[in-house]
């Protein structure tokens, strides 16, 4: 695959109690692998009646199934104790919280035998996942959960895993990516921690 660029739109489920959970999906065609999907919360991943944990997954045609699970904050999955699944391998994740340049705190992450780095670029809303001969550049209409489109430029040896991890990166938190979203969030997540 050499160039290629995607849009997915947001549309939400209909609540109607309190108890169910707001879910939202972004869904479109991603060039020859046909329909994609990312949805979050992804409750399917969730273990039942956990409410400290959040989820995000992506399915589709011709994409295998990722999944991303960790502490909820703001409806998303934290990086915090992340797991990670890719086409049903469990990735090793790393990432440099203590370093304050971007590409220092980008996570590492090691799965279906590939090393990626996934980093904030320019602001909150633009993200690149990258590994050897590989990218994907995904951008996101606006920087909440409500977010309306995901847009994706991919290029190089960009195959199926490398998309379907792009688009489930954008349905997890990770605005301490950069030391200043670190920082802005911080007392956010521990008041939420908190349960407060």
């Amino acid at each position: 695959m050499s160039e290629l660029s995607f849009e997915l739109r947001r549309s939400a489920n209909t609540v109607t109690s309190r108890e169910q959970r707001h879910v939202a999906f972004w869904g479109g065609t991603v060039g020859q692998l046909g329909a994609v999907e990312l949805v979050v919360p992804a409750l399917e991943v969730i273990p039942v009646g956990d409410r400290e944990t959040g989820g995000a997954a992506v399915t589709g045609e011709s994409v295998p199934p990722s999944s991303f699970t960790g502490l909820a904050y703001g409806g998303r999955p934290r990086l915090a104790r992340g797991r990670l699944q890719v086409a049903g391998q469990e990735a090793a994740l790393s990432r440099g919280s203590w370093r304050t340049s971007r590409e220092g705190r980008a996570l590492r992450i090691s799965v279906v035998g590939r090393e990626y780095r996934y980093q904030e670029r320019g602001n909150r809303r633009h993200h690149v996942l990258e590994r050897a001969g590989a990218r994907v550049e995904m951008t996101r209409s606006s920087a909440s959960l409500a977010s309306e489109t995901l847009r994706g430029t991919a290029g190089g040896a960009v195959d199926s895993v490398d998309l379907s991890l792009a688009i489930l990166l954008e349905g997890v938190y990770t605005r301490n990516l950069s030391l200043r979203g670190a920082l802005i969030s911080a007392p956010g997540r521990l008041l939420d921690r908190l349960g407060g």
